[in-house]
């Protein structure tokens, strides 16, 4: 049947599977701050080749140049700025780099789900995504010691059974849907869940701006600069409204030499303004929960 010649029960069915309820964002962030920022790293390393059955030896070291270079680069500008933020890391990228994911925590970052092998959710049966998804949790919280309470599904692919998933592992709060600035709490099938949405946006992700595969059309490029700029604009809007500031980042996308000053630089504009908060996406999670201006 083709989309045209659905009946209201089915389209609407669809839409209302999974939608943005009640606002969740307070009045004032944590210690009366006016802006909170989560800055989030998706770091993927050589799953992004590995989960379309790749074997590129250079797009697995282009992988692995996010773990060897860029994430200690990162590391190191968040140390500097004292800032905390949030690694979404699939299983299979923690497994090959355990040290990694020790190191993260004992800075005092978060890590949260990002699948297994940062397969596409919407291509993987129920059944499987859920099994994936549980060992993907078990799998983290062996290396780190720490039991994630937040998921970033992998390229923000979401199925209609993933927010089934994540009400099964108990988690406090998904990043992956688009359906406002701020924090909002999912509804499913017309029902509130309590879940936290930290929304996520292309025009937030430094993927979209950098990325190619010169076997592929694929061939975006934007001026480092003029990304810090749009950057700048989102948190500069976002402070305005009192609102939510999140961004996403990629080791092996900006941790190169003539891009990390995106980082130090958008950090040193938002930290030049005063009453922001920078947290962890579980600590603005728990706090835009528990705070909704209703």
């Amino acid at each position: 049947m083709e989309p045209w010649e659905w009946d209201e029960a089915t389209w609407r069915g669809k839409v209302e599977k999974v939608r943005a309820g009640r606002s969740l964002k307070p009045k004032t962030w944590k210690n009366g701050a006016r802006c909170a920022v989560a800055l989030s790293f998706d770091a993927d390393h050589e799953t992004n080749e590995l989960r379309d059955g790749g074997e590129s030896i250079g797009r697995l070291s282009w992988g692995q140049y996010g773990t060897r270079v860029g994430v200690p680069r990162i590391l190191e500008t968040l140390k500097a700025a004292d800032v905390p933020a949030t690694f979404f890391v699939p299983a299979v990228a923690a497994l090959l780099h355990p040290d990694e994911q020790k190191r993260v925590i004992a800075e005092g970052h978060e890590i949260g789900l990002h699948g297994w092998i940062h397969e596409v959710n919407t291509r993987v049966p129920p059944e499987k995504e859920r099994e994936l998804h549980l060992r993907a949790a078990d799998t983290l919280e062996k290396i780190t010691g720490v039991r994630a309470v937040g998921m970033r599904t992998p390229s923000w692919d979401f199925s209609a059974v993933t927010l089934e998933i994540e009400r099964e592992l108990g988690l406090v709060y998904d990043s992956s849907l688009m359906a406002d600035d701020d924090p909002y709490e999912l509804v499913e099938n017309g029902e509130p869940t309590g879940m936290v949405e930290l929304p996520v946006e292309w025009i937030r992700d430094d993927a979209v701006y950098f990325n190619m595969n010169r076997f592929t059309d694929l061939r975006p490029y934007t001026a480092p600069p003029a990304v810090l700029d749009i950057f700048k604009r989102e948190f500069d809007r976002a402070y305005k409204e009192g609102g939510l500031f999140l961004l996403t980042m990629h080791p092996h996308v900006s941790g190169y030499r003539s891009r990390i000053f995106i980082l130090e630089e958008l950090i040193q504009h938002i930290k030049s303004h005063d009453d922001v908060w920078f947290g962890t996406h579980a600590d603005i999670a728990r706090f835009a929960k528990d705070n909704a201006d209703v």
